[in-house]
């Protein structure tokens, strides 16, 4: 259930999208992401989709990768199911070939958009992001908040699975009974993930206020990112993918199936 967030676990390595400036890598995440969006078709969708896996291969973070994505799966199932019963109630509680389409094509959508951040976090360091942040003229207070979301977000997720398997070994079953039963067995699991969240964020407050947090404006950095000739053909590229996406997207028929 939580395996969707291990796809926000940066994974430290020695590739070239690991070496990419961090702007020119959202800058390729944001334009799948507004191509994921301006698109319906189930074609352009899936070719979207199909797009990152070279990426993937090329970072080295297939399994992590595939572990999101499996994470994933039942909201992807949750979406499709929605938009079936939607569509199928109006159209007139007729299922038809295009609604079952439209209803795959969301998943994919939804899967497609999840693919595109998750290759970003995967390959990119906090600390470099908040680098990144602060060089955009970013309040580093606000930096600082989004990058340590991004450090323990994943961090709650691995501790929440702790929290399910210890509860499981114990006789709790969360597939079992209807689904206010459901709702009521992850009770058990919410209070020690939220308790053991508040304990977290009081530590952290204490090891900031023993470090002097805010106490000097102007903060310097040892290193200074710069865009390489790699980041420059990358914002190129990603560029001309979205015009291109865009003119085809409202100037072109696209085949449907």
């Amino acid at each position: 259930m939580f395996r969707v967030f291990d796809g926000f676990r940066f994974r430290r390595a020695s590739s070239p999208l690991h070496r990419l400036d961090p702007r020119s890598k959202f800058l390729m995440a944001c334009v799948f992401f507004a191509l994921a969006i301006i698109f319906t078709g189930i074609l352009p969708l899936t070719l979207i989709f199909l797009v990152q896996i070279p990426l993937v291969l090329v970072a080295g973070v297939r399994r992590e990768w595939l572990r999101s994505l499996r994470g994933g799966a039942l909201l992807a199932l949750l979406i499709f199911g929605t938009n079936l019963i939607v569509n199928y109630m109006s159209a007139g509680y007729a299922l038809t070939l295009d609604v079952i389409l439209y209803s795959t094509s969301m998943a994919v959508r939804f899967l497609a958009l999840i693919s595109s951040f998750s290759v970003f976090f995967l390959t990119t360091s906090p600390d470099d992001l908040g680098l990144a942040l602060e060089q955009a003229r970013i309040p580093y207070e606000f930096c600082f908040a989004f990058t340590t979301a991004v450090r323990f977000v994943p961090v709650l997720a691995g501790e929440a699975q702790t929290i399910v398997d210890a509860q499981r070994s114990r006789g709790l079953e969360l597939e079992k009974g209807s689904f206010l039963k459901r709702v009521r067995n992850y009770v058990p699991i919410l209070i020690p993930l939220i308790v053991g969240a508040i304990r977290r964020s009081f530590e952290m407050a204490e090891a900031m206020e023993a470090r002097a947090f805010g106490a000097k404006e102007r903060r310097t950095n040892l290193n200074v990112l710069r865009l390489q000739g790699a980041d420059y053909a990358t914002v190129l590229i990603s560029l001309s993918t979205l015009a291109c996406g865009v003119y085809l997207r409202y100037f072109v028929a696209i085949p449907s199936l």
